[in-house]
């Protein structure tokens, strides 16, 4: 004897329904949850203001890019940040620099950097970057000129 298969009711529709939504609605706020975490700001304020500026700021990097000055970026093995600057192939005398190193998500609070001389062209941070992958926006000079870089370390 086969029993007869039960039929499907309106309580088993509803079951469905209010499975699938609540489903979605799960989805939907791990997502939003992810999303305003790991969200680290905004690049400008103002949107229209940088737009005006925009024409500016190509021409600094016009002038800084004529300089013909090489930098290298990077970290020692104690963490330090370590700037290595040349023109022609030749380190570059009594350059300075200071900057920010900020976390790109925004999670950990922005360090002042100074650099201290070590050799002709070659700066050391006066104090190592805690452990992670930071922003360094750097403003490097000699003098009356100044070139702006921004390097992701890790």
């Amino acid at each position: 004897m086969n029993p007869s298969p039960r039929p499907f009711t309106g309580r088993h529709m509803a079951t469905i329904l209010i499975a699938f939504f609540g489903v979605v609605i799960a989805v939907n706020l791990v997502m939003a949850r992810f999303a305003v975490g790991t969200f680290g700001g905004t690049v400008v304020d103002n949107s229209y203001v940088a737009s005006q500026k925009f024409n500016g700021w190509l021409e600094q990097a016009r002038a800084q890019e004529a300089l013909g000055w090489e930098a290298r970026i990077g970290l020692d093995e104690t963490r330090h940040a370590l700037i290595e600057i040349a023109h022609d192939g030749k380190p570059l005398a009594g350059v300075a620099a200071s900057g920010i190193a900020a976390h790109p998500l925004g999670r950990e609070p922005s360090i002042a950097m100074d650099f201290v001389a070590t050799a002709p062209g070659r700066l050391r941070a006066s104090r190592p970057l805690p452990a992670g992958r930071w922003q360094l926006q750097l403003t490097i000079a000699q003098g009356g000129h100044e070139i702006r870089r921004v390097e992701t370390v890790q």
